[in-house]
Order: C-alpha cells, then sequence, then structure tokens
C-alpha cells in the first residue's frame, strides 16, 4: 500500500462556494469557450460542465458587455463564477460589481500602480480574492532579457513581483498562477515558487494543444506537480469542449488518489483472443458512464468498472473491479469482484450491464 501524497500546506482562499489551500480537496476548474455575453449558451454551457465535475468556472471579459453579463449568469449558476481580465482595470471593476468570485489579472499587463489600487479597493469591497496569472508567453522583456531567455526562475520572479504589487496595498487574498507550455519548465517552476510563497497555487500546463496530446502532456506534468504535493486547484487547457478538461482533471485527481472519482473505467488494450468489438462496447460503456454521473450525485462513492475482451481470463485479471464486463464470441460475462453474476447474449450485454450497474446507485 503506497502512501498517500503529503500536501503543501497552504493559506486558505475563498472563491464563493469553494476554499482552496490548506487541507481543501484541489479544486477543478475550466473556462468557458462561450460569448460571455451570450448569457442563455454561457448558463448552459456552465451547467453541463459542474455536471461533468467542474468546481470553479472562468469566463473572459473583453469587454463591458461581458462583464456586465456577469448578473444574470449568476442566477442561472451554481459554482463559483472567474472573471478574466487581460489588460482594463475598468472590466475588472466591473466584473466584481456584477458578482465576480474572483478576478484574474496580470498586475503588470492593468497599468499603473493607481489602476491596480482600484481593482485591490473593489476586490476588497466585495470581499474576493485577485488570481495573479504569469505564464511563459507574456514574461516582462526585462525579465527574459535578465535571465537569458523564458525560464522557470524568470517566471517565479514575474510572479513574485505580481504579488508585491498587490501586497503593497494590504491585500493577500490572492491565488498564484504560473504557468508554461513547456511540461518541465512547469513542474521547474511550481517547485521553485512553492518554497517562496504560502499562497494557493492554481496548477496546470498552459497551451497543450488538441484534447489526445494535450491530456497527457497535462497528466504528465500536473500529475508531477500534484505528486510532490504542490497544488491547490488545477485547470487542464485544451483546445476543444471544455467538458474534455474536467474529464481530464478528475482522472488525473482519481489516479493520484486524490479525488473519488465516482465510476472509473478500465478496459484491456485488445488482443487477438477478443471476439467482440470492445472498443466500441468500451466507448457505449464509457457514454452510459456519462449519463449516470450527470444525473446521480456519484462523487461521494468510486466504483471501478472494467470492459475486459476475454472471459477466460477477464474476471480474474479484472477481480478487484465492482463490476465488469467480459467478452467472448457473440456472448459475454457480467462480473463482481471476478465472480461471474450473469452469461448474456452479446446483442443484450450492454441493457443487461446497465440495470446491474444503476444497482450501484
Amino acid at each position: 500500500m503506497f502512501d498517500s501524497i503529503s500536501r503543501r500546506q497552504s493559506k486558505e482562499i475563498r472563491i464563493g462556494s469553494v476554499t482552496i489551500g490548506g487541507n481543501n480537496p484541489i479544486a477543478i476548474q475550466s473556462m468557458c469557450n462561450t460569448k460571455t455575453e451570450d448569457v442563455t449558451s454561457t448558463i448552459a454551457q456552465i451547467n453541463r460542465l459542474e455536471a461533468a465535475g467542474c468546481d470553479i468556472i472562468r469566463c473572459a471579459v473583453p469587454h463591458t458587455e461581458a462583464a456586465k453579463a456577469f448578473s444574470e449568469i449568476k442566477k442561472g449558476i451554481h459554482i463559483p463564477l472567474v472573471a478574466d481580465i487581460h489588460f482594463d482595470y475598468k472590466l475588472a471593476i466591473e466584473a466584481i460589481k456584477n458578482g465576480a468570485d474572483k478576478v484574474r489579472i496580470n498586475p503588470g499587463n492593468i497599468g499603473s500602480s493607481d489602476k491596480v489600487h482600484e481593482v485591490v479597493n473593489a476586490a476588497k469591497e466585495y470581499g474576493i480574492p485577485i488570481r495573479v496569472g504569469v505564464n511563459g508567453g507574456s514574461l516582462e522583456k526585462e525579465l527574459v532579457a535578465k535571465y537569458g531567455g523564458t525560464t522557470p526562475e524568470a517566471l517565479v520572479e514575474s510572479a513574485l513581483k505580481q504579488v508585491d504589487a498587490l501586497e503593497k496595498f494590504d491585500f493577500d487574498n490572492i491565488v498564484i498562477s504560473i504557468k508554461s507550455s513547456d511540461v518541465m519548465m512547469s513542474i521547474k517552476a511550481h517547485e521553485l515558487i512553492s518554497k517562496k510563497t504560502g499562497y494557493p497555487l492554481h496548477a496546470g500546463i498552459t497551451e497543450t494543444g488538441l484534447v489526445s496530446s494535450g491530456s497527457i502532456k497535462s497528466a504528465v506534468g500536473i500529475g508531477v506537480i500534484l505528486y510532490e504535493g504542490i497544488g491547490d486547484t488545477i485547470r487542464v487547457s485544451l483546445t476543444g469542449d471544455p467538458i474534455e478538461e474536467v474529464r481530464a482533471a478528475k482522472s488525473i485527481l482519481s489516479s493520484l488518489g486524490l479525488r473519488k472519482n465516482g465510476i472509473n473505467l478500465v478496459s484491456c488494450p485488445t488482443c487477438g483472443r477478443t471476439n467482440i468489438d470492445l472498443i466500441g462496447l468500451a466507448q457505449k460503456v464509457q457514454d452510459l458512464i456519462d449519463s449516470i454521473q450527470n444525473n446521480h450525485k456519484t462523487e461521494a462513492k468510486s466504483y471501478k468498472i472494467a470492459v475486459m475482451g476475454c472471459v477466460v481470463n477477464g474476471p480474474g485479471e479484472a477481480r478487484d473491479a465492482d463490476l465488469g464486463i467480459a467478452g467472448g464470441k457473440g456472448e459475454g460475462l457480467i462480473f463482481k469482484k471476478g465472480e461471474i453474476i450473469k452469461k448474456v447474449p452479446e446483442s443484450e450485454l450492454l441493457s443487461e450491464f446497465k440495470e446491474e450497474l444503476l444497482k450501484l446507485f
């Protein structure tokens, strides 16, 4: 039995109904790809993401219309809403007034110290945190020159500089994000900054690409960071449906024993002994699991579900599964903890399996 991960003890920060840092669960974040001012579409996407397991959602605020939309969006969702601001301090203040539970800014991009001070005053008044975000693509030119390029040390210095810009106004309700599209650079930067500050860290690998390759990069990078006990909230950044970001994040946390994943699917890689459409069957089982998790509260429990291609070895190889299928030639077995409970024709396998799966809830 492996020891559980010993997590870095960071400052607790409350974001709406979710608290990160300390011993609180690592929160999963994502970002809407809808136009924020399209309130109906944005609410619909946020509710889909919540059902998939998203704890905190972020929306872009590129103009005043988007900032003002926050007040209506808040009425239709249940999870904390974060405003993503790039340059205009007035948009940050407008989003705060309209109900943002946190704002993400880079103080260095906001402008003068007076403008940063105004954002801080608004955050103080409404009691919300500020996330300072630094990544390899937005590093200050003077730091690039100082370090001879984008380096972990440069990222850390930039982030702490942004923190100082807030602390000078007696503000410490801060979350830090420090990311790069380079996996090893991100890991090293998180290792360095975790020793220099007690603020909670928003961990991730930025701009990872499409769902398949991006999920792998994120799993490697975020997985190492979390294994070292670093990170209080995570986002998997993918080019695709944000739902895939949440699924990947849940899998990363579940694989490290940091979160119960409700229903966890395992399946064998297929071989020449397979006499059933195992790939198609596994996808149908995954779709069934997704449907159940969208309609049932599964996070409080953890189940291992197996889809195996061989009736001879399947139940034995997956004997620790709470429920499983082992495919044969035109038929299949349904088993629990390695014990066969049903033998049914292939055409009835999925419906019979669904019946047994629903019994778990």
